[in-house]
């Protein structure tokens, strides 16, 4: 980023080119809205323009990046009302799970129920602790990293986490067995 904020535009394209996609997914995780998240984070990489000239390497990029991200998706949240959320997230997940035809139909259709099960549960977690399980699995950040990300403490991380670990869980196992029941 130091490269590109003197002027070496290559600096950038190489940036660009090995954080697009974690960056992309990691909106597209937090808001199931494939037209918001691409709006998102094309406004990322055009605050990461803006900021070049100012730019104080005080952390990594990375975690500079999803802290521009982190707040942009804060704002969002903050602007839409959850109950618009929920009902978006819940259509977007029945638009998002592709089969995998090598499994015999039931089997299949477990996979799917599976799949569609632990991305609703995902879907309930609180804001901040889905944000911290996805910068954990998905993007493979340490504690320390999402609490800078994050701006709280470690603390505050580590129960996030921990918290969507717990819920998870007991949302699975619960809509699982519901699931088996009917």
């Amino acid at each position: 980023m130091e490269c590109y904020a003197q002027g070496d535009t290559s600096a950038f394209e190489r940036l660009y080119l090995k954080h697009k996609g974690p960056l992309y997914r990691y909106f597209l995780r937090q808001i199931s809205d494939k037209q918001l998240a691409e709006d998102l984070y094309q406004e990322t990489w055009s605050r990461v323009i803006r900021a070049a000239a100012n730019y104080q390497p005080s952390a990594k990029f990375s975690t500079w990046l999803y802290r521009i991200a982190h707040n942009l998706l804060v704002d969002h949240v903050r602007a839409v009302k959850p109950v618009d959320l929920a009902c978006r997230e819940a259509s977007a997940l029945l638009d998002t799970f592709v089969g995998n035809e090598q499994y015999q139909p039931d089997m299949q259709w477990q996979v799917l129920q599976q799949s569609r099960l632990l991305k609703h549960c995902i879907n309930m977690l609180p804001q901040v602790q889905k944000e911290a399980f996805i910068l954990n699995i998905e993007m493979g950040f340490t504690a320390v990293v999402i609490s800078d990300i994050a701006g709280v403490t470690l603390e505050a991380t580590k129960s996030r986490i921990r918290y969507a670990y717990h819920s998870l869980k007991a949302c699975v196992s619960s809509k699982w067995q519901e699931t088996c029941d009917d």
